[in-house]
């Protein structure tokens, strides 16, 4: 039977609580292409990138993280519109309302999961910190400002960079290309000079992390859940383990 004139949404094979696991979104429709923008999004990435290492070198000792990264953060974002002209939800960061199941309760679980599995596993070096004292100023100056770096790397790496060389090259070789700059760009160049048994098993685990935060991003367009799934393991992994820059 044939119905005309009228649009019957797709049966999926599988719950909307499941798909977001497998990859599988149900996505909205595509933002206005950013063709347009494409060579100012890079530059605009580039710029915020130069702007992170001097602010980094030359005034981290002089200002807090707490205000240092969320105002690279804002930094960011302004840079999207003020240089590429590109509106913050054509990079994907769009409103709670326009977001679907899938987006919905693969993003709740995940941070549910997240906030029990992260705690639980760094129990231990946790503990050893709870037992200095300034436990509540290394929570602010550490774990917050983290959350908000996190989501600067998203936003520059993958809405910035990956975003447009996915429209250049598709996306097996942006996702791939975005993804090299991210682990061996000036992020985490620092550990060239570490030690082969630090340096290598750490480009590696970045690498891999990357990797599926590049496709998370791809399958889904939503640049709200990479971020944050991003800032939450940052800012818990920092916190916990010890900070590497």
């Amino acid at each position: 039977m044939v119905t005309v004139g009228t649009k019957v949404a797709p049966r999926h094979r599988w719950s909307p609580h499941v798909r977001g696991h497998l990859l599988l979104f149900d996505r909205s429709p595509s933002p206005a292409s950013t063709a347009h923008a494409g060579v100012p999004l890079l530059l605009a990435g580039a710029l915020v990138e130069i702007v992170r290492l001097a602010a980094v070198r030359w005034l981290d000792t002089g200002i807090p993280l707490w205000l240092l990264l969320p105002a690279l953060l804002g930094f960011a974002l302004l840079m999207v519109s003020g240089i590429a002209g590109v509106g913050l939800s054509q990079l994907g960061l769009r409103p709670w309302r326009d977001w679907t199941i899938t987006e919905r309760s693969y993003f709740l679980q995940v941070v549910v999961i997240a906030n029990v599995v992260f705690p639980f596993v760094l129990a231990a070096p946790r503990g050893n910190r709870a037992a200095l004292p300034g436990t509540a100023w290394t929570l602010w100056n550490v774990l917050v400002p983290y959350l908000f770096f996190g989501f600067y790397q998203e936003l520059v790496y993958r809405g910035m960079v990956q975003l447009e060389l996915v429209r250049r090259w598709g996306a097996p070789i942006g996702i791939f290309v975005a993804n090299m700059l991210y682990t061996f760009g000036p992020l985490h160049w620092y550990y060239f000079v570490s030690q082969a048994s630090l340096g290598g098993p750490m480009f590696m685990a970045i690498f891999v992390i990357g990797l599926f935060f590049g496709v998370l991003y791809e399958r889904s367009g939503n640049l709200w859940i990479v971020a944050i799934f991003h800032a939450i393991g940052n800012a818990y992994i920092v916190w916990g383990v010890g900070s590497v820059q």
